[in-house]
């Protein structure tokens, strides 16, 4: 399910749970409704109330790190690619057959992780995953002719075995860092103080009205924690521009 449909879900529930409220108002008999009892309903919703904001800002802040450290990782798996590149354009010639391979590959992680409208994200591709192994055997089948190349050579399997890990350390943290039944709890937190809300609050346009912008705020928020926690999804997926622009400098040479 789509992030937007995840958050509309979300309003409308938080929304209905003021509804309830205001209907709840209606329905109970008079002695439920002293003052004695919505200030003990004021109490315990003051106390949901910082849980829940406790919670919500937990969940906003794990998302954009986890947010945050992708995108961190991406920079610097596109930046050790042109590094191999470069190694091997000062290795000579001979790494020709290398560099394509390391071109190609680059090329498919793009298509991979940034697919076109409606197409799924294949961050564990295991054609891209062999193309990588391709790129090392060329790599060990260069033969060096002096000290110098040799050295290159070990850099360049140095850095590949860098690509490797970091490109696993990628497909781990891909996963979510937000367990759906976290949300569930906490939308059925906002929901009781919505309904509590709603029980002592006057029933006229206005008071609906401030529970439709609040519901959709707390669907916002929710949108913004599943977007960040989906990264290479959605609006909020992370910019295929360092990807891009170490492949450009790959064909520029």
């Amino acid at each position: 399910m789509s992030s937007i449909a995840v958050s509309a879900i979300v309003s409308a529930t938080v929304f209905a749970g003021g509804i309830v409220g205001l209907l709840a108002h209606r329905i109970l008999p008079q002695r439920h409704l002293t003052k004695e009892t919505q200030d003990v309903v004021r109490l315990g919703t003051g106390m949901i109330s910082v849980v829940a904001s406790l919670v919500l800002g937990l969940l906003i802040a794990t998302a954009k790190s986890s947010y945050d450290a992708m995108d961190h990782a991406i920079r610097s798996y596109a930046a050790e690619l042109v590094l191999l590149d470069e190694t091997l354009r000062d290795y000579g010639q001979a790494a020709a057959p290398a560099r394509d391979r390391l071109r190609n590959y680059t090329a498919l992680v793009l298509e991979d992780n940034w697919p076109g409208k409606g197409e799924r994200v294949r961050l564990g591709d295991v054609r891209a995953g062999e193309m990588l192994e391709h790129v090392r055997e060329a790599l060990r089948a260069m033969m060096p002719v002096d000290e110098g190349q040799k050295w290159l050579q070990d850099q360049a399997l140095q850095i590949h075995t860098s690509l490797l890990r970091q490109r696993w350390l990628l497909i781990e943290q891909a996963g979510p860092s937000v367990r759906p039944i976290v949300l569930v709890i906490l939308v059925s937190w906002v929901v009781f103080i919505f309904a509590s809300f709603g029980l002592n609050a006057p029933r006229n346009g206005t008071v609906l009205a401030a529970f439709l912008v609040c519901s959709f705020a707390i669907g916002g928020a929710v949108f913004l924690i599943l977007e960040m926690d989906r990264p290479f999804q959605g609006v909020l997926r992370i910019s295929s521009r360092p990807m891009v622009s170490a492949l450009e400098h790959m064909s520029a040479w």
